[in-house]
């Protein structure tokens, strides 16, 4: 297997070709240096912040991230993939990258406020928020943060080196202000009030690499040119909010139908699946994206064959990696939680089932992306989100959080299906019967 992996994975390289390799390959280094710190660091923190503020006290934090997470994904608007595709194809023409970028950051910005007062309204009028408004407040400092940090214009530049250095510098900030402020269950409120200030203090220094190293101009967008920003962000923004209906809504929902000490056993194990998801493939997929889509305006073939083998070693890689996970999972738990707590366990096996399917799918699905097939990859997240989400508060009620678990493995292992079937179905007419008639003569070297 082994052999087959660094065959492929050469043969992919010289698809992409030398230059193009090069810069996806250095993106990829900049983007696993920031998770690899930012594997290392929660191995760190989060068994220190659990056994110091207890399952409560961590429970109560994550519902609380979990709750500002929905005003972070009404801020980036899908900006994330529809931004940064435009961008990539400003091809260094200034004028052009500041046009969008300002129309960008004034529709996030109008949104950031929209966000605010929806906040001030839930946390005064919900009682579930009235028990602990001042948590919810201080947690929205993140949204702030993330609205600043210019994440979409890096990738679509392809200069992730300031993507991964503000991310170093940022983690580094937070655990040193963790350890030194967060001594005991009192403190908890500190770790909202750190975690706004990094994401604050990142945001803006974002913005200033912006304006000094691209020599971006500001310029108040018209109207028309809001409308296309919000109009080419639209079906993006709602697939993300149809994903976020049956990824982040997991930990919401544990937190609204049980009690902080549950949610926070469910947020240890959800927490260890998500660096299993995101390392490395979070990093190839923001890398790949940019140069995929340059590529797929010159040639759909050479596209669709980098995709499909970009696909096929994320696979390979997690056939590696994923069972020592699952296998390891006691070993895990025990050192996080400081127990041999067997829901987690259990619940941290299945997360791990549901993120080979995610890995198993995600080059597939962002590809709808890149051959602008924006609304079928909308479709497939709102007809699963239509599922998923009653599948997931039916399972809660059920099975406690351990229902959470079992709803995500069904839930991703029906997108899987989904996808594969809808993107193998689709053709560029004449293109993609040659792909497939080349692809049977050129075996890999």
């Amino acid at each position: 297997m082994h052999q087959y992996l660094f065959r492929l994975i050469k043969h992919t390289y010289n698809l992409v070709g030398p230059q193009e390799g090069r810069v996806v390959m250095k993106n990829v280094a900049f983007l696993s240096a920031i998770q690899a710190i930012t594997y290392a660091l929660p191995i760190l923190i989060l068994p220190y912040l659990f056994r110091t503020l207890g399952a409560d006290k961590f429970g109560l934090i994550s519902f609380a991230q979990a709750f500002v997470h929905y005003f972070i994904i009404l801020t980036d608007y899908g900006f994330s993939v529809s931004a940064t595709k435009e961008i990539s194809l400003c091809h260094n023409d200034v004028v052009k990258t500041s046009r969008v970028y300002s129309s960008v950051m004034v529709v996030k910005i109008i949104i950031l406020m929209i966000s605010a007062v929806l906040l001030g309204m839930i946390t005064y009028m919900v009682p579930k928020f009235q028990e602990d408004p001042l948590i919810y407040l201080l947690s929205f400092g993140a949204v702030v943060g993330n609205t600043l940090f210019p994440v979409w214009f890096f990738q679509g530049e392809e200069k992730m080196k300031y993507i991964a250095g503000l991310n170093i510098l940022g983690e580094f900030v937070f655990v040193g202000c963790i350890f030194f402020f967060v001594r005991e269950k009192a403190d908890y409120l500190m770790v909202p009030v750190i975690t706004s200030s990094v994401c604050l203090m990142t945001g803006l220094l974002g913005q200033y690499i912006v304006f000094r190293k691209f020599k971006v101009a500001f310029a108040f967008p018209t109207l028309h040119k809001i409308k296309m920003e919000l109009k080419a962000g639209w079906n993006v923004f709602i697939s993300i909010v149809a994903i976020n209906a049956y990824t982040n809504t997991r930990v919401f929902a544990v937190g609204l139908l049980t009690n902080n000490a549950t949610t926070g056993f469910y947020s240890i194990a959800e927490k260890i699946a998500n660096m299993a998801q995101t390392f490395p493939l979070s990093s190839f997929s923001q890398a790949i994206f940019p140069r995929l889509s340059k590529i797929f305006h010159k040639s759909k073939n050479l596209a669709y064959r980098i995709m499909q083998q970009t696909q096929h070693i994320t696979i390979l890689l997690s056939l590696i990696f994923l069972p020592l996970i699952f296998i390891g999972a006691p070993v895990i738990v025990k050192l996080v939680c400081g127990g041999y707590y067997s829901e987690v366990i259990l619940t941290l096996r299945l997360l791990i089932v549901s993120v080979f399917f995610i890995t198993a799918n995600a080059f597939r699905i962002q590809f709808l992306l890149v051959c602008g097939q924006t609304q079928i990859y909308s479709r497939i997240h709102i007809v699963m989100a239509s599922i998923g989400l009653p599948l997931i508060i039916l399972l809660i009620h059920s099975f406690s959080y351990v229902g959470a678990a079992l709803a995500t493995v069904v839930i991703e292992g029906g997108v899987f299906v989904i996808t594969f079937f809808i993107v193998n179905r689709l053709r560029f007419p004449e293109e993609f019967r040659l792909i497939q008639h080349r692809q049977k003569r050129q075996p890999l070297q």
